[in-house]
């Protein structure tokens, strides 16, 4: 269609839309971090590492450096709009062997106002200002998000060390908070080996405060459980990126001690066994089961009455309990073998008895007894591994030996070994997953028998994960359940955890003496 203007009237060019961009919100910082002398001081003092107080800004050194800002945003509206923004994010579930707590997606390209503020005031004047106090060029990298920790929630033991990471921070947005609402960041000192040993500072958690330390090998803290049901602890936190801080070698700990069975011979089993468990046609069809899923839990495992009598021998006071650590890989208790009383030991050696051994086998199908026999699979493996070794010595012709010298080498047999231990869990108890255990992981059969109580529920944690290693796909959940005994059959890929467990055990219950601990003989079997 023909268009119509004036004459003389010139054609002027559209002007282009711009695309509306979000009004970043300025966040003003504390005077403190204006002040260039009190930046000359805590810089020398970081330097020192000697403790000072300038204002708002508080600098220790024990356990290991860490800075404290109150009041870190001057204004009182920015902090109250701050927090409406965060609340109305989107928040994913977070739960694995470290944590449990909701946690936001990256704030890097949020474009809310205060929060969009709050982001170029941090990685902007802020890593400036730090920057300068270390003595450290920080990288412009953002990287943070925002956490909420609710009832039971909890960031265990860990020293947040990651390629790159240089300075942790945590600005805390909560409602009034005090050290019986849990929440606490604790901080840990460290033995010889760099391991963590102790909690020798908690610091509450306060509205409009930063907290921030340097990322180094003893940097080990965690954010104790929340206990509070009416709070939740909402915090924005990350790191300013930078070269890291030289870590000496990874502490390696000696290897769990192994045992022969012990030579005991079936009576052991009738006087401890379910006898429907002594029923080999039954035998046969949990073998069957087994293969087939490679776990089992068989319930009623021990006779009642021994049951009953174990149950009630745990909880005597005669026996000593140790603390297992270190707290960055494991928090639960075992009994010293040498206090226990004389049915508990009469269990521990079922657990390692000949005929134990030889049951084991039969239920699972495993060679952890000579009397066991060989899988065909075993026999075909090593059939063609001794005809590998001869086409390889054929082919290279550098065996002295004549071929039938190959032929008639047997394999060295393997002996079954065991090691096990009395577990005692109370809220606060857990086993992680760690580089170690990776490396030396093998082909094993995990048992465990919970003496948990008739009501023990999975929410209040306690039961075991096992896990593919390096990815989060969890493989297979092992609940505890009152003389039920657990049975799974791990391959070298394949690594396991106890889930922390919660204060809501004691609160859910109407007998709260009986929801103080829960105890399992943990044991674990070679082929």
């Amino acid at each position: 269609m023909a268009s119509k203007r004036r004459p003389g009237e010139s054609v002027k060019p559209e002007k282009k839309r711009k695309r509306k961009r979000s009004c970043e919100e300025p966040a003003e910082l504390c005077s403190v971090l204006e002040d260039q002398q009190v930046k000359q001081t805590v810089r020398e003092a970081w330097g020192q590492k000697t403790a000072c107080t300038q204002g708002d800004l508080e600098l220790d050194c024990h356990p290991f450096p860490h800075c404290i800002i109150r009041n870190f945003l001057s204004s009182e509206s920015f902090v109250e709009n701050l927090q409406r923004e965060l609340l109305q994010l989107n928040f994913h579930e977070k739960s694995n062997d470290l944590y449990k707590f909701k946690q936001s997606d990256d704030l890097k390209k949020r474009t809310e106002p205060h929060i969009a503020g709050l982001r170029s005031a941090l990685f902007g004047r802020f890593r400036s200002w730090l920057g300068e106090v270390l003595g450290v060029e920080l990288e412009a990298t953002v990287d943070i998000s925002c956490a909420k920790y609710e009832y039971t929630d909890v960031l265990l033991c860990h020293d947040d060390e990651l390629e790159g990471r240089r300075v942790a921070f945590i600005l805390y947005l909560v409602p009034p908070w005090e050290d019986s609402d849990g929440g606490t960041l604790d901080l840990y000192t460290t033995d010889s080996n760099f391991q963590p040993e102790s909690i020798v500072k908690s610091l509450v958690p306060s509205l409009n405060t930063l907290v921030l330390f340097e990322v180094s090998p003893v940097s080990f803290h965690q954010v104790s459980e929340v206990l509070t049901e009416d709070k939740c602890r909402l915090s924005l936190s990350g790191w300013f990126h930078g070269p890291s801080l030289e870590r000496p070698p990874r502490h390696i700990e000696a290897p769990v001690p192994r045992s022969l069975h012990l030579p005991r011979d079936e009576t052991l089993l009738m006087e401890w066994v379910n006898p429907m468990y002594m029923d080999i046609s039954y035998q046969e069809q949990i073998q069957e089961e087994f293969e087939e899923n490679s776990e089992i839990q068989l319930k009623d495992f021990l006779q009642e009455e021994k049951f009953r009598e174990v149950r009630e021998a745990l909880r005597l006071s005669q026996i000593q309990w140790t603390k297992r650590g270190p707290p960055n890989k494991r928090c639960y208790e075992a009994a010293s073998l040498d206090t226990l009383p004389q049915c508990l030991s009469e269990c521990l050696e079922l657990l390692r008895s000949e005929a134990f051994f030889l049951l084991l086998s039969n239920f699972t199908g495993l060679r952890l007894h000579y009397l066991c026999p060989a899988d065909d699979e075993d026999e075909d493996e090593d059939e063609d591994e001794e005809k590998k070794d001869i086409q390889d010595g054929e082919a290279t012709g550098s065996s002295s030996e004549p071929s039938s010298a190959n032929t008639s080498r047997e394999k060295e047999p393997s002996i079954p070994v065991c090691c096990g231990e009395v577990r005692r869990w109370a809220p606060g108890g857990y086993t992680m997953l760690h580089d170690a255990e990776a490396a030396q992981a093998e082909y094993a059969l995990d048992l465990v028998l919970p003496f948990c109580g008739a009501d023990w529920q999975s929410e209040f944690g306690g039961f075991t994960c096992y896990v593919a290693n390096e990815e989060d796909e969890e493989l297979l959940t092992v609940y505890p359940e009152d003389n039920s005994l657990a049975l799974v059959y791990r391959d070298k890929e394949t690594l396991k955890f106890v889930k922390h467990v919660n204060h809501k055990s004691l609160s859910e219950s109407a007998d709260s003496s009986t929801r103080r601990a829960f105890y399992d003989f943990s044991f674990v079997y070679y082929e």
